[in-house]
């Protein structure tokens, strides 16, 4: 009788699943079909140049129809280590990070925190402060380019003319001394609006209680912004800081707006001497070599900072 009644129920369970099971394929090949166009291109445009890229970085590579490239294996690696421009180059962009990533960080911390205590026009200071993020690096870059110009910029005007302390006008872009500062300034300046939007989004996640609390206990402004406020925007500080130094480590717009790598390449960073060495002197090999080293670096970094700067539970 059992046995009659498990096959009955087996029987009737049957059809059910292949009804589950016919309706779980149609929603998989719907799926697939509106993730198809996508997928299509981003293998057409992204997955096909990364491999063809990887391929051409182990050869001497010919752009001309008919003639073959020659392998040369390793070579194009080992010259970026040699070459005395792509240390400097490499160099060049740890300093526009080191300066830029921490100079952003801390003024978008400071307005945020401002923006936080507004009441009333917080949404109007906040399109300011997000105005240059918006624009275009183009406009910007050319405008910077013009205002740190020799002896005519506005630069030298304001410190020659206006506030009178220096004598003469100072050569920005003709020294190698002083030709990445205006480079410095605007990677700095561009990018305080996007982290103050990240961190003001974080401080409208904590609570008022903590501060209301700690503050009747006696703890200061100062106090409460290190124990309270950074411990708990300490996930949103992580983010900013990987995402920023991803940014600062492909910085390229700036750098050939401004100088172009100039003078005598003193400027180059490592995305602008690349670009250089594969699109002026067709050197394709070379600067596709120079971008996987670039990108081993920067995927290997941003792993360390993760497993550095989050708590242990965050990782699990």
């Amino acid at each position: 009788m059992e046995t009659r009644m498990l096959q009955s129920a087996e029987t009737l369970a049957t059809p059910k699943r292949r009804k589950l099971s016919s309706m779980r394929k149609r929603q998989i090949r719907a799926a697939f079909l509106f993730i198809l166009p996508g997928l299509l291109l981003f293998l057409v445009f992204n997955l096909y140049p990364l491999i063809k890229s990887f391929q051409i970085s182990f050869y001497e590579w010919s752009i001309m129809p008919g003639r073959a490239s020659t392998f040369v294996g390793l070579d194009n690696y080992l010259r970026a280590f040699q070459d005395p421009i792509a240390r400097l180059s490499f160099r060049n962009t740890l300093l526009y990070t080191l300066i830029t990533v921490p100079g952003q960080m801390t003024l978008a911390m400071l307005a945020a925190l401002l923006l936080n205590q507004l009441g009333r026009g917080r949404g109007v200071y906040r399109l300011l402060y997000y105005l240059p993020v918006i624009t275009s690096w183009v406009i910007v870059a050319l405008l910077f380019r013009y205002m740190f110009q020799s002896p005519n910029g506005f630069i030298n005007y304001l410190l020659v003319d206006v506030l009178q302390v220096v004598e003469k006008p100072i050569g920005w872009l003709q020294s190698a001394k002083t030709a990445n500062i205006p480079i410095w300034v605007l990677g700095t300046w561009k990018g305080i609006g996007w982290s103050m939007v990240i961190f003001l989004a974080g401080l409208t996640t904590i609570p008022n209680d903590l501060y209301e609390a700690a503050a009747i206990d006696g703890a200061g402004s100062w106090h409460r912004f290190w124990h309270i406020t950074l411990p708990l925007l300490r996930p949103t500080v992580v983010f900013t800081l990987v995402v920023l130094l991803i940014g600062g480590l492909n910085v390229f717009l700036p750098v050939v707006l401004v100088t172009n790598g100039g003078p005598l390449q003193q400027t180059e960073v490592i995305l602008s001497y690349m670009y250089h060495q594969a699109f002026d002197f067709l050197d394709f090999g070379y600067g596709s070599a120079m971008s996987f080293m670039m990108a081993v670096f920067i995927i290997v970094l941003s792993f360390i900072q993760i497993r550095f700067f989050r708590q242990p539970e965050e990782i699990r």
